[in-house]
Formats: structure tokens, sequence, C-alpha cells
């Protein structure tokens, strides 16, 4: 961002929102497809295994938990934490008054008046003695600040692009600032160069684990199998389809040369099941392999690892009409209409770390009134659909750096003569200086003859 003027951010900016928009929109529309032309769902949820449990979110405190994390109070703390609103308990005590016969006070036969007789006393007392105050105690739901753990990334971004505008508005004066981010990065890249020797055997063992850990394998088969199935679709169309005919209408270019440069990225992302955690090896495989400039991935996939979860919305949106069609319920075009809004939205909201989309499906659910416990039909098999969805989310990331690098070719050139400029800036000055004092001397002797 601070090797950029404020005008190329922009440009980019924009070109890589409707980017973002665009693919995420039809990876919720190839979801829904799928999921109504398979139905998966198709019979009864009495055969399905529920596993684990889902802490339900209202759907309001969810956006603004999304809207707090971008603005971090503390960068150090936002390295292994974020925001998110807790729920605590707490005893309510109110005192109801009632009357003998059960009445509220305003509905009780008032008292006797005391001009009536000598015995209007003791049916005043009476009356005062029947009027009884019930105590009653509850407990109450309120929302508190609190905090989870895990790394706080869309707000280590958003300061990150300001903190990146504000160096590159500052020009020259920022080059110090603009040299020692860069000799950092170069540093941990090469630090990363040595640990992704190990990769493959640590994915080995990470998928290997998450397999053990099953207690039956034959939850895979039958109605969860369908599901399993049609998410897979669904991801192989968008990602095998969509995107690399984006790459090529745009690029012109062969999209599947493009995608073998970055199959480490992809490996590591199944084996992970995280954008964010797969992050350094995306930026080696685009920047050193496929020779993508490095001012485009540096701003394009860190924003793209938060936001842009086409993976994660084609899920949400098929897995929402999935519990739908187990319970039974027939869905109208309006309510599928709001499962591709909320899917759209809830998808740029999702961590990138695993199974963040089960935690974000709950507002998908609640939008439309589906039952939010039946999340816990599909965990069985989550683990495994959360790392095909993330090496659809780091595809489109790469795809899209390639893509706004192919729009904003115009804007990189012009920023590189730019900066090579101002070492220029010095002697042709003075040449210039210099051919102005000769043409003024020429003048004054051509006068003088």
């Amino acid at each position: 961002m601070a090797s950029l003027d404020n005008k190329a951010t922009g440009r980019m900016g924009m070109r890589a929102a409707v980017y973002y928009m665009v693919t995420t929109v039809i990876a919720v529309f190839i979801g829904i497809l799928m999921v109504t032309i398979i139905h998966p769902g198709k019979g009864s949820k009495e055969g399905l295994h529920r596993e684990g449990r889902i802490e339900t979110i209202p759907t309001a405190d969810a956006f603004m938990d999304l809207v707090r994390n971008m603005f971090p109070p503390n960068l150090v703390e936002a390295c292994f934490k974020q925001f998110k609103t807790q729920y605590s308990t707490r005893l309510v005590t109110r005192t109801i008054v009632r009357t003998e016969n059960g009445s509220e006070p305003g509905t009780a036969m008032p008292p006797p008046s005391s001009m009536d007789n000598g015995t209007s006393l003791l049916e005043n007392v009476t009356w005062a003695l029947g009027t009884l105050q019930e105590v009653l105690s509850f407990e109450e739901t309120v929302p508190v600040p609190g905090s989870a753990n895990g790394i706080n990334a869309l707000g280590l971004v958003v300061f990150s692009v300001a903190f990146g505008l504000v160096i590159g508005g500052m020009k020259h004066k920022g080059r110090v600032l603009r040299d020692f981010f860069d000799s950092l990065n170069e540093a941990i890249m090469r630090m990363v160069g040595i640990i992704i020797w190990y990769a493959p055997v640590g994915i080995l063992f990470l998928i290997a684990g998450k397999i053990l850990e099953m207690e039956d394998m034959a939850v895979l088969g039958g109605q969860l199998g369908m599901y399993t199935l049609t998410v897979i679709v669904g991801l192989f169309l968008h990602a095998g389809g969509v995107l690399p005919l984006i790459y090529f209408l745009i690029t012109h270019r062969n999209p599947f040369p493009f995608i073998g440069g970055v199959l480490q990225a992809l490996i590591t992302a199944m084996g992970t099941s995280s954008s964010s955690a797969t992050l350094p090896i995306t930026f080696r495989c685009l920047e050193e392999g496929l020779g993508v400039d490095r001012r485009i991935t540096r701003f394009v996939l860190p924003v793209g690892a938060t936001v842009n979860m086409d993976g994660t919305a084609l899920y949400e949106a098929l897995a929402a009409i999935f519990i739908a069609q187990v319970n039974n319920y027939e869905l109208n075009l309006g309510q599928i209409t709001t499962i591709s809004i909320t899917a759209t939205a809830a998808s740029v909201g999702a961590a990138g770390i695993p199974q963040a989309g089960l935690v974000t499906m709950v507002i998908v659910l609640t939008s439309v009134g589906l039952p939010t416990e039946d999340i816990t039909l599909i965990i069985a098999v989550d683990w495994f659909l959360d790392r095909l969805r993330t090496m659809t989310n780091v595809l489109g990331d790469s795809i899209g750096a390639a893509v706004i690098e192919h729009l904003s070719q115009r804007e990189l050139e012009l920023q590189e003569a730019e900066l090579t400029l101002p070492s220029l800036g010095k002697p042709y000055k003075s040449l210039m200086a210099q051919e102005k004092g000769a043409s003024r001397g020429r003048g004054g002797n051509e006068s003088a003859m």
C-alpha cells in the first residue's frame, strides 16, 4: 500500500471489491442451484446423528462484533485476541401485589368506608390482610463485552491499509518506513521458506488425526453422504469452472498453468483449513513462481483472506437449504433471496480460521427462522468440507490477484515511472537550468549585435 499513491490504491481497491462481490454472489447461486437440483435433504432428519453444540448468537450482535473488530483498541492484543460478545445471566427480582381474590390491585374492590358504621375498621383490616405481595425471581440473559482467542485479522488488515495509505501519501518522506517494512517482510518470507520444507509432513498428520477422530465412517454414507457430495460438486464447479473462466476472459491466458503454480498453496490450505495460515505460501507461489507484482499481492491477498470467502458463502447457502429440506420446510423465493443475501454478508464476517463458517451459519439460519440447533447434524463431515472450501477461498484470492494485476497495469507502470524520476530529479533540474542560462546568454548577444 505504501508503494502506491492514493488514486491507484483507490482504483485497485474498487476492482478488488467488485471481484469479491461478483465471485461471492456466483458461489451462492451455485450452492442454491446444486442443493435444489440434487435435493440431499429428502427424507427425515431422524436418521442423522447430531454431534457437538452450536452457540446461538443474535444477528445484530454478530454484525456489531464484526464492526468492533475492524477497529481494535490494542494492536498487540489483536494479534492473539478478538472482540466477541459474551452472554451472562443475572437474577431479576420483581414484586407483584395481588388481592385476596387473585386480581391485580387496580381491579380489587375498594376498602369499605370508615364512615359507614362501627364494623368498618374491622373490615378495613381484613381487606388489608387479604392483599398479598408475591416476589418473583427469574434469570435474564444480558450481553456483556468479551473476547475470544484468535487473530483479529480484520482489525490488523484495516490498520495496515490505513497505515500504508498514510505512508504512501508521504511520498519520499515515507521511504525509510517503506524500506524498513520491505526488509522485515523479506526476512520473514525467508524464514517461511525454510518452514515450508516441513509442511508436507505436518499436513499429513493433520489430516490423519482428523480421520482417526471420526468414531463412525458410515456417517459419510446415506443422507449426509448426499449432502457431502452436493457440497463437493458445488465447490468443484466454482473452483474448476467459474474462477478459471473469469481468469481466461479477463487476462486471455490459459488458467490451468496458473492453478498449477498455486498448487502448493492449495495443498497447504487443505491441511491447515485456514486461508490466513496459508498466506505466506500463497505469497511465495504468486510472487516467486508466477511473477505477480508484489504490490498487488500484498494488497489483495491479506484483504481477500479476510473478506473473500467464496467457498464459505457457497457452503452456508447450501447447508441452510439442506437443513430446511430435512425439516420438510418449503422455502419461497423471498426466503431463498434472504438466504442469498445473508450468506454473502456472513461469509465476509467469517474469520480465516478452521470451521469459522459454522459460527456465521447461525446468522443465515436465523434470518429465515430455521432451527439453529440442526447445525449439529452436519458437524460430523464439516472437518472435511471445511478443507475443500478453504482451498476454494485460496484459489479465489489467487486468481483475484492475477486479474487485478492485469487490470491495473497502467497504474503500476505510472507508479514505476514516478519512482524512477526522483533519482533523476536534481541532475535533470541542473541541466535545465544550464540550458536556460545558455539560451539567455545567446539572446543577450543577439540583441547587442
